[in-house]
């Protein structure tokens, strides 16, 4: 019998939707940047390098959706929105930092080991994928 919704039990479902949530670039970046300090819209994509306006719609959406922030229209003329981490949110910044730090941390040991892999094995061999270059600026 193949596995409900392709895990293997049901207690993977929830680690599997947020490992697909934070594996997003731009959804870690905008918890990130919500974390330092709530913000209106077009702030957040100024800080958010790179994000189209389109992208950042949906993510905020599918973040409030989830639980993680909660947008807050204020009664202004015109009327303004702002975006906030929800307590969620902000314990969910918490692991996303550390893993931030790790990555930082240990950029180069993967670059090595990849080196090493490459140099042993030859880079067509990477399973079908060829690893990107890891590029910690574009984390900070």
């Amino acid at each position: 019998m193949k596995p409900r919704h392709g895990h293997i039990s049901e207690n993977c479902r929830p680690i599997s939707e947020i490992l697909s949530l934070i594996g997003d670039k731009w959804t870690s970046l905008i918890i990130e940047r919500l974390h330092e300090e709530p913000l209106r819209f077009n702030a957040l994509k100024r800080r958010v390098d790179g994000i189209s306006q389109k992208v950042l719609t949906g993510s905020l959406r599918a973040l409030e959706r989830d639980g993680f922030l909660q947008r807050i229209e204020h009664p202004t003329v015109p009327p303004s929105v702002e975006y906030r981490l929800t307590d969620f949110g902000h314990e969910l910044a918490q692991p996303l930092s550390a893993l931030k730090q790790f990555a930082l941390e240990n950029a180069g040991r993967m670059e090595v080991a990849r080196a090493v892999y490459d140099a042993r094995t030859g880079p067509e061999k990477t399973s079908g994928r060829k690893p990107q270059p890891i590029q910690p600026a574009t984390m900070a």
